[in-house]
């Protein structure tokens, strides 16, 4: 699979967001046989799964639009399966992390808390 350097450097921009509103990252670039979590953070005693989005306009939605019915499968089933083998017995929520940049600056940053039911 090649490496999507916008998509990496959203991860590290997500980070520092997620970090600066006290969160403790766990886990970057989960992977499991059923595919890749993005991060994994504990919001106080709350275990975050994250998705992130990241884009340079936007010209096809915001990217937090891009999280949609079939995604959101896919991250429930990566949530399972990371929790089993984990043995985790706790609170759990999804957040996405949108982003925009421009001319390799953060210009957007749209956090939507427990995105996903």
């Amino acid at each position: 699979m090649p490496l999507n350097p916008l998509g990496i450097s959203g991860e590290a921009l997500a980070e520092d967001h997620l970090r600066g509103l006290g969160y403790e990252i766990v886990g970057r670039d989960v992977r499991t046989p059923l595919g890749q979590l993005d991060l994994v953070a504990k919001d106080g005693t709350t275990l975050v799964f994250v998705e992130v989005k990241t884009r340079t306009g936007h010209g096809f939605g915001l990217p937090q639009e891009a999280v949609d019915g079939r995604k959101i499968r896919k991250l429930r089933q990566l949530a399972l399966y990371y929790l089993k083998m984990q043995r985790y017995r706790g609170s759990v929520r999804f957040d996405v992390v949108g982003l925009t940049v421009s001319d390799g600056r953060l210009v957007r940053v749209d956090h939507i808390k427990n995105a996903i039911d």
